[in-house]
């Protein structure tokens, strides 16, 4: 309960600003910009779950999991919303010219399309339908999913790329470490001696 209220802080918070008339210049901007974000952290979190729990030994994070990552889908979500609806009027014609043209939207689209089967088989009932290896197999879109994701941050800022580089980098450490070699590393030092 508290990992979900934690997790609803950002959109209350930007709720809260809206009411208040504080969302700056651009308020459009400001939420497509907020909601995007925490939807990239938020999906960098759920990566960082299973190689904590290998090198820490912590068994009980894995149940965080889901949760983590269908709140970055809601903020995905948010974000293609406020795009689609409120930026492009739901003017489909200009919609796909944005996807056709920009790289960075491509990206950031495909990235979220590639999302939306992930968070509609999270449920228990979905993965006994699919079967553990389909459906573990059909959820490591996540990784391609995490990449657009940086990559549409990366792209999208034109001079500062400071932030989406780190982004970038956190993700290819996380990536690192769950590579085979490195995995059987960590599972030696997280596995109590008989």
């Amino acid at each position: 309960m508290a990992l979900f209220l934690v997790c609803l802080v950002p959109f209350t918070l930007l709720v809260w600003d809206g009411l208040n008339d504080q969302l700056g210049a651009n308020p459009v901007q400001t939420v497509t910009h907020q909601t995007g974000l925490w939807g990239l952290r938020l999906l960098l979190v759920t990566l960082t779950v299973t190689p904590l729990r290998r090198l820490t030994g912590w068994g009980p994070i894995v149940r965080f999991r889901r949760m983590l990552g269908l709140f970055a889908f809601f903020y995905a979500l948010l974000h293609f919303l406020t795009y689609v609806v409120i930026d492009q009027g739901l003017a489909l014609h200009d919609i796909l010219e944005d996807v056709a043209k920009r790289p960075y939207v491509t990206i950031g689209f495909t990235g979220f399309v590639l999302l939306v089967p992930l968070a509609a088989t999270s449920t228990d009932g979905m993965i006994r339908r699919l079967g553990g290896k389909r459906w573990k197999q059909l959820h490591q879109l996540v990784y391609v999913t995490a990449v657009a994701g940086c990559l549409h941050y990366l792209w999208l800022v034109k001079a500062d790329t400071l932030h989406p580089l780190i982004y970038l980098s956190v993700l290819l450490v996380l990536l690192v470490l769950r590579a085979p070699a490195l995995q059987k590393v960590t599972l030696r030092r997280s596995t109590p001696p008989l």
